[in-house]
């Protein structure tokens, strides 16, 4: 028996000895208890050394634990600790702005008929802005057609100057406003996404109770 078993042996049975007796002063003391490498409980009034980089327990004067000390982590644990805790923040994050979004919702909408409504209007005023842009490209084809009718005269022959101005800056303004329709075409699909998920957010949560009316 080495002299560090002796010690402990001798430290846990004053404990005893003194619970047993009734005397406090000798039963004040603290045992630091763990399984070694090779799984033997190893204890002492002190940290063991061999104690050092594993689990152990705090045991007081009652024989009781008094608390439980994990093992330090390997840097593997670290790293997949780091990785939870990321995770949680993460998720944390997107519940608060869904709930962010949610109220938002809520402060815009009063029933799925706003919703219809105002989906209308922002329709509305992208399908105009395409009218427009669709009336002004006839226009221009009419201009463009009274350049293209003059330069007939001219086959073979360099066109004035004028004539081929006029063909360039048709051609120009017409791929412009074309340019202005496939915008507000995207647009316009944006808005019917936008408002699809407003309404199947807006229904589910009225389904879960969660507008007040």
């Amino acid at each position: 028996m080495n002299m560090l078993t002796r010690t402990t042996l001798a430290r846990t049975g004053a404990i005893a000895v003194a619970i047993a007796f009734g005397h406090p002063a000798l039963a004040a003391g603290t045992l630091f208890c763990c399984n070694d490498t090779t799984g033997k409980q190893v204890c002492g009034d002190i940290l063991p050394q061999a104690c050092y980089g594993h689990a152990y327990r705090e045991i007081g004067a009652s024989g009781r634990t008094l608390r439980n000390v994990e093992a330090p982590l390997t840097a593997e644990q670290r790293a997949q600790r780091a990785i939870e805790e990321a995770k949680r923040k993460e998720e944390a994050a997107a519940l608060k702005e869904q709930q962010r979004k949610d109220q938002a919702l809520l402060n815009t909408y009063g029933s799925v008929k706003d919703i219809e409504a105002m989906r209308l209007r922002a329709q509305e005023d992208v399908k105009k802005s395409i009218e427009n842009a669709e009336a002004k490209i006839a226009e221009i084809q009419i201009l463009r057609k009274k350049f293209e009718d003059e330069a007939e005269f001219y086959k073979k022959k360099q066109l004035p100057a004028e004539v081929q101005k006029g063909l360039n800056d048709t051609a120009f303004e017409i791929k412009a406003q074309q340019s202005i329709i496939d915008s507000k075409q995207k647009e316009l699909d944006i808005i019917r996404d936008k408002y699809d998920q407003d309404r199947r957010r807006y229904i589910d949560l009225s389904r879960r109770g969660l507008i007040q009316r």
